[in-house]
Order: C-alpha cells, then structure tokens, then sequence
C-alpha cells in the first residue's frame, strides 16, 4: 500500500466567513470585544494587565451580567481575552500613584468590524489560547490555601499542588485530537456528541487491554470529572458543544449506580456528551497543524495536479474522496481534466492500480464532457479497458470490443486496486467470484497477464474463494505466475 497516505482523515470545514461569524459570536469573544469597547481613561488594571477588583463590578455590568452570581468572574476572564488578543492594550501596568495602569484600544480592535474572515478567525484562535490555559489550570477555590501555595516570586508552586501544567496540556490536547478524529473519521459519529466516558477511555485504556482493569476504570472516572470542568470552560469559546455531567452523579454513588464501564443506552447522556462544533474543527485542525499534525481539509488538493488528487484521495473516506475531487473538478474544463485524470492514472507502480480505480470515479463526475479525452486512450494497454467501461456505462455507441488480453489484465488491475483500498470484504469475494464464474478457465489466462500484481492478486483470490477446488486453482496459478515473473 503506499505509505504516504495522510495521518488524518480530511475534515469539510465550513467557509471562512461562516466561521468568523460563528467566533465573534462565541460568548467570551463577544464579552472581550464588549469590554474592550467600553475601557477608557478611567479603567485601570494591576501589574499583570488584569482588571483591579473594584472595576469588575462595572465591568460585569458593561456586559448585561450585574445580576449574575459569577459576573465579575465572566468579566475578569473576558478581560483576560481582551488583553491576550490585543483588543485593548495595557500602559505602565503597576506605574501609577496607586499601582495601577492605563489601558488604550488595541491594534486588534478595529479588525472586528474593519477586518475579513481569516483576521477574525486569528483573533479568535489567540482568545482560544487564553481559555484552553484557563481550562487546563489548577481549580483552587480557597483563598487561604492559593496563599500558602504562593512561591517566592508571587507565583504558585504547582510542584505543591501535585499538578504539572505542561501534562496537563498535552492531556487536553491528546482529548482534543481524539475527538476531532472521532467527528472526521467514516463510521464515526460525525457531527453528533461523543459519550465523556468513551472519550476519556480513548485517551487512558490501552488499546491492547481487553478488558479494563478496576485500576484502569478509576483513571477513566477521575478523567471524565476533570474533562467535565474543562468542557464547561471550552463550550463558551464556541470550541464545543457540551451536555455536563449530571450534578448527582458528583456525589457518593449508590449502591444501584451503574459504573460508566456499564451505561446503558439510555443513561449513557447523564455522564456528559461532547461534540465539536465546526468552529471547534477549525480551532482544534489549526493547533494539530501548529504541533506538525498532518491534518488535511476538503479543497487542499483544488490547485494540484492530479497525480497529487489520485495519490491522495486513495486514503480518503468515500465521501471526502468525492468532495475532495469535486472541487478538484470544480475549476477545470472536462476535456483537460480528464485528460489529465487519465495521464496521472498511467503506471506500473505499486499505488497505479487504486490511481486508476479513483481517476474511473473522478470521471464518472466529470460526466459526458470527458468522452473526448476517453476515447483517446482507446488502444493503451493501461487505461483502453477503463475506457470501454466508462463509455459502456454510459451507453455510447461505437465502442470498440476489448482484446482478450485487455480483459483479463483489467481484471487483476480491478482487484489489486480494491484490495489496497482495503474495502468491504464480501464485495471484494462476490468480485473475485463473479469473474471466476463469468470466465471459464480463468486461471489458465490470468496468470500469464503482464501486470506487476499480477502473483499478489491470484494469491488472494485463492484467500477469498469461498469454493476451495477454485481457491486452489488460484493459487496454483500463482505459483505460476511468479515463476514466470522469476524467469
């Protein structure tokens, strides 16, 4: 198979300008931007830029919160947004008579309304920044004990919180990554929420652990309680959508309590649901790119050359391979694009025979415009048979009989390219078995065809037959063909 397939499925983002509608509408961006706004002369912040305490209150209003039993607390994490994306700017911070500075608008302030999508999206992913540091901080909620943790320097000691701020990161990060492959990967749940409990299992059991040891579903539990804290700080940054964890479960469990290892069904959403929303699949695809992350997206390959579509797309789920290639498609005249389709198709390399089996389906999108490039390759060895199948399909007349060389040499190449697709396994037996039932002596033929797969491909349809006097055939047929090909 080739190796360089992408590491991670391709993820349909939303366009640009959607997203940036979707980000100044996020709360905490929407509350900096607000509060950036409303600064003036009079505001005033402490050494570290944050707001002095007895302008929270005024600050709290400013966002429609002085009711709010954690108003201030929304302030003072919007203000920290502000600050951090350089919506307001701070002057001698702790320089004034009093200890305190001045703030200004900041460069950033203007790009909200002046600015296009990607400025905005910028901003957002710094603000993100800030908040995904919130939600992997320490929750200390005693004052005192915050004042005995205090270091030397003013700072607090973490070595005596037993909390490691690089580790924690990297945990939230590993979370992250898992869900945003979960939402891309086929056959996962897509755009619907993750259980929290399968989610943490992801990132702490094993995956050669059969069954969970009690140790191992402890970590699972004491995981999920510090996701749900993490998950309440992300969801007002857009990043998710998040169902908490029922109240209840936080206390003693009773006796009938089911453990997470045995939800039901029914129950499983008490234990918190998460999902990405599609800004969130931007936010977290941007960091993933950020740590190196081969993380691809639908329209990356729009300006490639086909060889690079036909190369990639092999390792695609079937609708982001179709998506992908419409947009390829997209801006191309069909008769240039399928010719080039069909020139980066040729090949007797080891990827050549799935190339050829994505250009046949890129062609069957380009439509009725592409009969002209087909009908070129009538006569080549390699693409004269896909031809006559694309203009058979589509009940074209004059459509030459193939050679029976061509035959049988198209049939090793249809199987070697559905086996490195590693598709669906009884659809690849009712194939191999159609074409043995449709072809008497079959193998008498086949394994003289001169395709580089040839051996590999009757091997496995010795494998896959299910009638095993044919099997043997196969792979009788295949001792022959690498004999011939060691010749």
């Amino acid at each position: 198979m080739p190796s360089d397939r992408p590491t991670l499925p391709p993820v349909r983002l939303r366009p640009d300008a959607e997203l940036a509608r979707a980000a100044l509408a996020a709360p905490v961006l929407a509350r900096a931007v607000r509060l950036a706004r409303w600064a003036g002369p009079e505001t005033r912040v402490g050494a570290g830029g944050e707001l002095v305490d007895a302008q929270l209150g005024a600050a709290a209003e400013a966002l429609g919160l002085a009711g709010d039993e954690d108003g201030e607390a929304y302030a003072s994490e919007a203000w920290r947004v502000a600050v951090d994306t350089g919506l307001v700017e701070v002057r001698d911070p702790g320089d004034g008579a009093d200890g305190t500075g001045t703030v200004t608008a900041g460069d950033a302030l203007p790009l909200v309304t002046g600015g296009g999508p990607q400025d905005v999206l910028a901003l957002w992913l710094d603000g993100l920044e800030t908040v995904f540091a919130d939600a992997t901080a320490p929750v200390v909620d005693d004052a005192e004990v915050l004042e005995a943790l205090a270091g030397a320097e003013g700072g607090v000691d973490f070595d005596a919180l037993g909390w490691d701020p690089e580790a924690e990161a990297e945990f939230l990060d590993e979370v992250l990554a898992n869900l945003y492959l979960l939402t891309v990967a086929e056959g996962g749940p897509g755009d619907g929420p993750v259980p929290l409990p399968a989610l943490a299992a992801s990132v702490i059991v094993p995956d050669d652990m059969g069954e969970p040891t009690d140790d191992v579903l402890e970590q699972v539990s004491q995981a999920m309680m510090r996701l749900d804290d993490q998950f309440r700080v992300l969801e007002p940054m857009g990043l998710v959508e998040y169902r908490p964890v029922d109240e209840a479960l936080m206390t003693e469990e009773a006796p009938d309590e089911p453990s997470p290892a045995d939800l039901d069904e029914d129950d499983v959403a008490r234990y918190g649901m998460v999902r990405l929303t599609p800004l969130g699949l931007y936010g977290v695809r941007s960091r993933l790119l950020e740590a190196g992350v081969a993380a691809p997206a639908v329209g990356d390959l729009a300006e490639r050359g086909a060889d690079e579509l036909l190369g990639a797309v092999g390792g695609f789920p079937q609708a982001a391979a179709r998506a992908e290639t419409e947009q390829w498609l997209a801006g191309r005249e069909p008769v240039a694009a399928a010719r080039e389709l069909l020139a980066a198709a040729k090949g007797a390399d080891a990827g050549a025979p799935l190339r050829r089996l994505h250009c046949q389906q890129a062609l069957a999108l380009v439509g009725a415009g592409a009969e002209p490039a087909v009908r070129e390759v009538l006569d080549d060895p390699e693409l004269g048979g896909l031809a006559r199948v694309w203009l058979a399909e589509r009940g074209a007349a004059d459509v030459p009989p193939p050679p029976e060389t061509m035959i049988f040499w198209l049939a090793v190449d249809t199987i070697a390219a559905q086996l490195d697709a590693e598709g669906d396994l009884d659809e690849l037996q009712d194939l191999v078995e159609g074409l043995t039932g449709r072809h008497s002596g079959f193998f008498d033929e086949a394994w003289r065809v001169e395709h580089p797969s040839t051996p590999e491909v009757l091997e496995a349809m010795g494998r896959l037959h299910r009638d095993r006097r044919i099997a043997k055939e196969a792979r009788k047929a295949a001792f022959k063909a690498r004999s011939r090909a060691g010749s």
